[in-house]
């Protein structure tokens, strides 16, 4: 199948016009489905197996969706079902065929195309061998995941060497559910998949991740969880209060919760609401938090008409309207960082916050502060992705008078970071130390050159 290119230029141009009018987009959880894909799950029977038919994709349709919707970017990744039907020859043929494909579609789109390649699991050792590929010779802009291939779900003991290796590449990871490798099929008959099963499946995965430490372990990926994080909301909670029951009869190891949190995005496709939104606070961030369309899978004057809904409602909603740009696109520009043809470093240097904060510690509590100082810096770096810099320093002359060089990612990471259990800690237990304390907010001249302090130290 060949791609038709001099559409892109045409659309690209209607597409700043429309962008002009409104908050442009970052689509997080798109799909391609090309000929050639739909031929090979033809010839193994499978259009079905999901339980719904595939939709039809056609490239200028898809680039007709994204200016009417101020899409600037999609994200585009393989469909369900995985193509392995018993035969692993077959599939790593058919998902080297389909990375190429998205990879010239990519080089071509004048950025409007970004792709998240496959993986021919269940074979480990293909699997790596493919990573290397697309990081390394198409530059892909991540992977995506199967919630379970054949039963083989992600947390499996057999995966951990492939996330040893995606931890290598710092890889973004979008992972998409399929249909369980068992289930009953005479209740899919009248309730589908899509409705209930997917968000089992997508809840189900990640929680065996989190059980298993995984993400604690390789921290290094980036995962984004599709569909408003499924049932991630009451699950996560769930597991955090039955949890110690377990562990205390040897039935569970150690669960670093947080740090496995910290792995994660959340994308919005198929309910791109505010009240969700409001809902997945209670296990992310609003900096965690992308737009995601689900295109082709609804039509798309729907998908347009969320798109725009979704723009009115957060700039009207008094909690989420000062972070609309951020769930909208900003976020999503964060996550994929280098791979946007716009000037994402420019663009991430330019929301954050630098802030001096100058201090004078009374003398006998000098040694005490700046241990306390000390502490908080550490823990915050570690703990919280959001919090660049907190580097405490003392004016030599006058070493009671300290300065400490404060760097958020944002506003939102800033406002996660004064709520946390360790900086109320710290807060209160120095508010009796500090003699003086003025904050001083800081406007780099720069933003470019901002940022790249942060790359030279990479």
């Amino acid at each position: 199948m060949k791609v038709k290119y001099w559409i892109f230029n045409l659309l690209f141009a209607a597409g700043i016009m429309a962008n002009a009018c409104g908050q442009s987009i970052i689509d997080l959880h798109s799909h391609i489905i090309t000929q050639d894909y739909l031929s090979f799950l033809k010839d193994n029977d499978a259009l079905l197996d999901e339980g719904f038919p595939i939709p039809s994709w056609d490239m200028e349709k898809h680039l007709e969706f994204m200016q009417k919707a101020g899409i600037e970017t999609s994200v585009l990744t393989m469909v369900a079902p995985h193509p392995y039907f018993g035969n692993i020859n077959q599939t790593i043929k058919e998902v080297r065929k389909f990375n190429d494909y998205c990879a010239e579609l990519k080089k071509k789109s004048n950025g409007k195309f970004l792709f998240c390649a496959a993986l021919p699991l269940p074979d480990v050792d293909a699997a790596i061998k493919e990573i290397r590929y697309v990081f390394d010779t198409l530059h892909a802009d991540g992977v995506k995941l199967a919630t379970n291939v054949c039963g083989q779900y992600l947390g499996d003991e057999a995966l951990d060497t492939v996330f040893s290796v995606l931890n290598e590449y710092k890889a973004l990871i979008i992972i998409h559910p399929h249909r369980p490798s068992n289930y009953p099929k005479q209740l899919i008959n009248s309730l589908p998949l899509a409705l209930y099963e997917y968000p089992a499946e997508t809840s189900r995965a990640v929680c065996n991740m989190i059980a298993r430490n995984v993400l604690a372990r390789y921290n290094n990926v980036k995962i984004v969880v599709p569909h408003s994080g499924a049932y991630l909301p009451l699950a996560i909670k769930r597991m955090q209060n039955v949890y110690p029951i377990f562990k205390s009869r040897g039935l569970m190891d150690e669960i670093d919760f947080q740090k496995n949190l910290d792995c994660l995005w959340f994308d919005l496709a198929g309910n791109t609401s505010v009240e969700i939104i409001k809902t997945m606070l209670q296990i992310t961030t609003v900096d965690r938090i992308l737009y995601g369309s689900d295109y082709p899978y609804a039509d798309a004057n729907v998908l347009t008409g969320n798109a725009n809904k979704l723009r009115k409602d957060l700039q009207e909603d008094f909690m989420l309207s000062p972070y609309a740009k951020m769930i909208l696109s900003e976020n999503a520009r964060n996550l994929l960082n280098g791979n946007m043809t716009k000037t994402a470093h420019y663009d991430i240097a330019e929301n954050l916050i630098v802030r001096i904060a100058e201090i004078e510690v009374e003398h006998d509590r000098l040694d005490e502060y700046l241990q306390r100082a000390k502490d908080i810096a550490t823990v915050s770096m570690d703990k919280e992705k959001g919090v660049i810099c907190l580097l405490p320093m003392r004016i030599k002359e006058k070493p009671n008078h300290l300065r400490i060089l404060e760097i958020y990612r944002g506003e939102a990471a800033y406002q996660s970071h004064i709520k946390t259990e360790h900086f109320l800690k710290y807060k209160q237990s120095t508010a009796d130390m500090v003699k003086d304390l003025r904050l001083i907010d800081m406007q780099a001249l720069n933003y470019g050159d901002l940022s790249k302090i942060f790359r030279k130290l990479n």
